[in-house]
């Protein structure tokens, strides 16, 4: 019987980095699949057991905060011999328009706005792209454009596929 020597992808974390990258391009390709099919099913077991220590936990953090006074936060409870730390994050959306509005009236009472709220702008790349040029060019000193991460997708081509 002929096993292949094949690199695992607990193997190749050892590895250096230069190694790795002079494999031929199928075995980069297989062990890509592998590490993804990997961390697909990480995720869903962590996720999995999240769901069972919410049900478990769930009704114990939220008597903790209310006894504590607070909504959101962490709680802390003894389950045994483990210390349980529960967090509930607090996230604030705001209404743009709203905001819009309120900080336009700061101005119209002589205030500068910005000692109360952060003020940004956005061009979505879609918008400006569809600018006629002589508009486009007034704005290209306030625009910068930096490159993302890159990544590589690896697919074996297999024949009649």
């Amino acid at each position: 019987m002929n096993i292949p020597n094949r690199i695992t992808p607990d193997a190749f974390v050892r590895m250096p980095i230069g190694e790795i990258a002079a494999l031929p391009a199928e075995e980069l390709a297989r062990l890509q699949q592998e590490t993804n099919e990997a961390l697909r099913a990480a995720k869903a077991a962590s996720a999995w057991l999240d769901g069972a220590l919410a049900i478990k936990y769930a009704d114990r953090a939220e008597a903790a905060r209310r006894d504590a006074g607070k909504d959101f936060g962490t709680a802390r409870f003894i389950d045994g011999d483990v210390t349980v730390v529960a967090d509930l994050p607090k996230k604030v959306d705001w209404d743009q328009v709203g905001l819009g509005r309120l900080v336009e009236r700061i101005k119209a009472d002589g205030n500068d706005p910005r000692e109360y709220v952060d003020i940004s702008f956005k061009v979505p790349e879609r918008k400006y792209a569809a600018w006629p040029s002589h508009i486009r060019s007034s704005f290209e000193t306030a625009r910068t454009v930096k490159t993302g991460a890159p990544s590589f997708k690896l697919m074996i081509n297999r024949e009649g596929v």
